[in-house]
């Protein structure tokens, strides 16, 4: 096996870039045709947006947007390039959010992936992903059909079955949730079934450092990729296990929660893709994940940008004072106050009452000048701190939850 999927794993910066300001504008152009892009791209100059930089000034499509324009044209929104019967499957995600599929080669980029984890022709892939209305099941069967390798489609439940199945059949490879496999092989070991797993794909959850050291106890080596239903694969774990590499059909910026700002590089925000699925071109979506990208590429060899992989959730809705209290609320300060540098809004408890505490970077020196903007804009008194430039932390948080619910 190659050490590499293709060519574009180790293209240069100067390659990557040249190849993208032609990808990008197309892309967008594609997109301008679209229903679904008439009122956010109908002004923009496709020809201009020839990277991440520039992608900056187009409008944030949000998850909500997507389930909201579904609502009115049903099932896609008008965000696909082709209509329902044109595809091979749709898929509804919870929500309901309706996502379309197709079955031409590695459609949604999975392949890259599973060969990063040496899957390939010879490897019968258990495949314990979701078939059932989700398209978990499918993206997966896809990657191990674009390097080669067959398929047990397993789905989910019924893990004596599954054991048994792994054992007769000879699996060698598993795709599924971080902690399935972990319960597969209890069950083999209980019904004393040998079984010839050795590599594993997984998505879906959290793969702690003990999960992937009891699997490498067993001699099976794990990696994790960042997928999702709409996008199909974001980014991916290489041999190296040193952060998550992007992969080449996307454009990934990690922007502040609750607007479009990228952030600088190595600090904590929001990620937000654009797909260069000419299918279903999605601009700008915001996945509602928080990372960060990581200096350098990976040792493997790989040369695209890192990112450090799932940190949380961007969406810090909290609740004050029974009122919601939103991470575009506090850009919406930030941007009322041209001194304001950052924000961030601290709930917690004073007695047996919420307090809300505003902290904002800035050189000024007065907190009173900023109290009407804070009560007008958060709904909400609050005290106003003044930290100096620099002085908040670079963790992706504008609202942090203090309080102990215990």
């Amino acid at each position: 096996m190659s050490s590499y999927f293709d060519s574009f794993e180790t293209r240069s910066a100067d390659e990557r870039a040249a190849w993208l300001a032609t990808a990008l504008p197309e892309q967008i152009a594609r997109a301008r045709t679209l229903p679904g892009y008439a009122a956010s791209l109908a002004d923009v100059d496709a020809g201009s947006i020839t990277g991440a930089e520039a992608l900056a000034a187009l409008p944030v499509l949000r998850k909500s947007d997507l389930g909201a324009a579904q609502q009115v044209a049903a099932p896609f929104g008008g965000f696909t390039t082709r209509a329902a019967n044109g595809f091979a499957h749709v898929f509804q995600s919870p929500g309901p959010i309706y996502e379309p599929g197709g079955l031409e080669h590695d459609w949604w980029r999975l392949g890259r992936f599973l060969h990063a984890c040496g899957i390939g022709q010879g490897d019968i892939v258990q495949n314990c992903f979701g078939y059932h209305l989700t398209p978990a099941g499918m993206i997966f069967e896809s990657g191990a059909r674009a390097v080669g390798a067959a398929v047990l489609p397993a789905g989910t439940g019924q893990t004596e079955l599954q054991a048994r199945a792994a054992h007769d059949v000879g699996v060698t490879a598993y795709a599924g949730t971080p902690d399935y496999l972990k319960v597969i092989l209890e069950k083999a070991d209980e019904m004393g079934l040998t079984l010839d797993i050795t590599r594993a794909a997984v998505s879906g959850g959290a793969l702690f450092p003990s999960l992937r050291q009891f699997y490498a106890d067993r001699g099976i080596a794990c990696l994790q990729c960042y997928a999702t239903a709409d996008l199909g694969n974001i980014a991916y774990e290489s041999a190296a296990v040193e952060g998550m590499i992007l992969d080449e059909h996307v454009v990934v910026e990690i922007v502040t929660p609750g607007t479009g700002d990228p952030v600088p590089e190595g600090e904590v925000g929001e990620v937000v893709v654009t797909s260069l699925n000419p299918d279903y071109p999605l601009i700008r979506f915001a996945t509602g994940d928080m990372s960060a990208v990581m200096p350098g590429s990976s040792p493997c060899g790989r040369t695209n940008t890192r990112i450090k992989g799932w940190m949380g959730r961007a969406d810090q809705t909290t609740k004050i004072k029974g009122m919601f209290v939103r991470p575009e609320q506090v850009a919406a300060l930030v941007a009322k106050h041209p001194e304001i540098a950052r924000a961030r809004v601290v709930a917690s408890r004073e007695g047996e009452a919420d307090a809300m505490t505003v902290r904002i970077e800035t050189k000024a020196q007065d907190p009173s000048a900023f109290e009407a903007s804070v009560a007008e804009v958060l709904k909400l008194k609050g005290r106003v701190e003044l930290v100096a430039p620099g002085g908040l932390p670079r963790d992706g948080l504008v609202i942090e939850d203090t309080r102990s619910y215990d």
